[in-house]
């Protein structure tokens, strides 16, 4: 009867003061994330505050939307890492990206080298409207070349909610999955949480991360998770100790 009514944690306690992020949007004025270098500072010391030891930022790279390239965002990253160290923040913090694919990325993994999360791990997404029609074609040849796809939040893909073998097969097809933590805190939405907790039940994540843009993310770390698999978040969230730099 106790366990029936045992209350569920708060997300910022299971990070545990050892989590490595490997999903934000820290570096300043790159894409929709923090805008200023005071937001970056102000960002990272509230991350540390809910137990994250490590950062690797990931800023968008979309070619029609955020048309950054590796150098900007590690031209950033240097300047920034100069900035935080003034303000005494030492935390080890690295740079990646967050690639979209369509057809110029496609186009760009196969000539270029991609800004990895570590070794040949690549942080990819796609619309939130529908899936690329090459999809499964993109994901074959970014393994051809030699990287190893990490989907973005699968859980707000909400044209794979009603077609869940859809999951399967991007599995199959050698696809990592990153829960976006707030998903279990329902800030998405409560079809977004029930989808996160369907895929953690499955065991179909593999990582986690925090996908910070702003505040407001932030502040939902206070909250309660929703779901009920506790002990498949807790694994997924020590996953993360791969990364480590």
């Amino acid at each position: 009867m106790l366990s029936f009514f045992k209350q569920k944690p708060y997300l910022k306690d299971l990070l545990s003061g050892d989590y490595i992020d490997i999903h934000s949007h820290l570096l300043p004025g790159i894409d929709d994330g923090a805008k200023t270098i005071s937001d970056t500072v102000r960002l990272i010391k509230s991350l540390e505050n809910i137990g994250v030891s490590q950062f690797i930022t990931t800023p968008h790279i979309s070619h029609y939307i955020w048309n950054n390239s590796p150098e900007a965002i590690q031209d950033n990253h240097t300047e920034t890492k100069k900035l935080l160290t003034e303000s005494n923040i030492t935390k080890p913090f690295s740079a990646a990206a967050e690639y979209f694919m369509d057809d110029w990325f496609e186009k760009h993994f196969k000539s270029e080298k991609l800004l990895t999360l570590k070794d040949n791990y690549v942080l990819v997404e796609m619309s939130y409207m529908n899936a690329p029609i090459q999809l499964y074609k993109i994901l074959f040849d970014l393994q051809v070349a030699g990287y190893i796809p990490v989907l973005a939040h699968p859980e707000r893909y909400l044209f794979y909610h009603k077609n869940f073998t859809e999951y399967e097969r991007l599995k199959k097809a050698g696809c990592l999955f990153q829960l976006n933590l707030l998903a279990v805190v329902g800030y998405y939405g409560e079809e977004i949480t029930k989808v996160s907790e369907q895929l953690l039940k499955n065991g179909m994540y593999d990582f986690a991360g925090t996908d910070v843009h702003h505040d407001n993310h932030i502040a939902a770390f206070g909250q309660k998770i929703k779901i009920n698999t506790v002990d498949g978040l807790k694994e997924i969230i020590s996953n993360n100790q791969f990364f480590k730099f």
